[in-house]
């Protein structure tokens, strides 16, 4: 059953569209993550299902209650819906424990106790209840803010950029953390990120967003092998996009020769772009197919090779650091038998 549901969702301020006709549907127990540049509309959308903003079109509903539409937005504290914020949010003048039962005050103390008790275990910071907020570490900091979220039970926890502050390995890790801790409760989240790596760490299903739209939704094998348009494919992960002439339902005729294709249903006519990826590119000096290498990049085992095809095409390919090849070569390519994904 989804417990999350929006249906032709678009916010509107005057003239200007933030958020265009989204649907999307998370189900129980899914952790699902919006992902897009900065402007395209992600946070906007957290903040609606929040219950921050008011919809302009279509409605959002949680566990099947309707709790958006354009006439009547049900008050946030009435939603069960927990928040992680960018920058914590954390009571600096409460310690651990009164954070973490903040939400929980109306219950006994005994009770009250318990959760403060239980969710300090599953943080992995027990002892920690007396302590403030400024003893503990970033990554602990974050930990505590999650497990005041969780503390009320929440039917749906909504993250907004939680890791941004975090530098980009502890912001990996982290991620890994605080999905384990939701699937350990069983919990039902909603992750918004610009961090693709972060979104992988962590998300089931990951939507991305472009200019208010909803650009594709599917898990991370989906969107880097299976890309349904130019956008998705240069977003998410590194490669390169080169012309294709479509011959029949299986052929795409390339500069580097005749591919096998994946095409998504939107594929229209006979020309198209084929996304090849770094990896999926063979560096040998006996190809036929010869590339000028522009530029490299070390990356302790291998180099990261950029490449320009005879009609001026570029390609991303991957090589061993063992057996380097200088800039302005060329050198032979070619490239792993499978099918390719076609992108309008």
């Amino acid at each position: 059953m989804s417990q999350l549901v929006l249906e032709q969702v678009e916010l509107r301020y005057g003239k200007t569209t933030a958020v265009y006709a989204v649907d999307l549907f998370v189900e129980q127990g899914q952790i699902a993550c919006l992902l897009g540049p900065s402007g395209c509309g992600k946070t906007t959308l957290l903040r609606a299902i929040a219950g921050f903003e008011h919809l302009s079109q279509g409605q959002i509903s949680l566990n099947g209650q309707v709790i958006s539409t354009p006439h009547n937005t049900l008050a946030t504290e009435q939603r069960k819906i927990g928040m992680v914020f960018q920058d914590y949010a954390l009571f600096p003048h409460l310690n651990i424990a009164d954070n973490i039962r903040f939400g929980i005050r109306k219950q006994s103390n005994k009770a009250q106790q318990h959760r403060v008790n239980e969710l300090l275990e599953l943080v992995s910071l027990p002892g920690y209840a007396k302590r403030y907020p400024h003893e503990l570490s970033g990554g602990q900091q974050q930990r505590i803010a999650l497990a005041r979220a969780l503390a009320p039970k929440p039917a749906l926890l909504l993250l907004d950029e939680p890791f941004s502050s975090q530098d980009t390995e502890l912001r990996e890790s982290l991620a890994r953390e605080v999905r384990e801790i939701l699937k350990q409760e069983g919990i039902t989240a909603l992750l918004v990120t610009h961090d693709q790596h972060e979104a992988f760490a962590m998300a089931d299903e990951i939507g991305v967003l472009q200019a208010g739209r909803l650009q594709q939704w599917g898990s991370a094998y989906e969107l880097y092998y299976q890309p349904h348009n130019a956008f998705v494919a240069s977003f998410i992960g590194q490669g390169s996009l080169i012309t294709g002439q479509v011959l029949d339902a299986t052929k795409v005729a390339t500069r580097l020769g005749q591919l096998e294709y994946l095409a998504p249903t939107s594929l229209t006519n006979h020309q198209a772009l084929v996304l090849i990826r770094p990896e999926q590119v063979k560096l040998n000096p006996q190809a036929a197919i010869r590339a000028a290498i522009k530029s490299k990049v070390f990356r302790g085992n291998e180099y990261l090779y950029h490449l320009q095809l005879s009609n001026q095409e570029t390609l991303l390919a991957l090589g061993s650091s063992q057996q380097a090849f200088v800039i302005g070569e060329q050198i032979g390519i070619e490239l792993a038998p499978q099918a390719y994904p076609l992108v309008n």
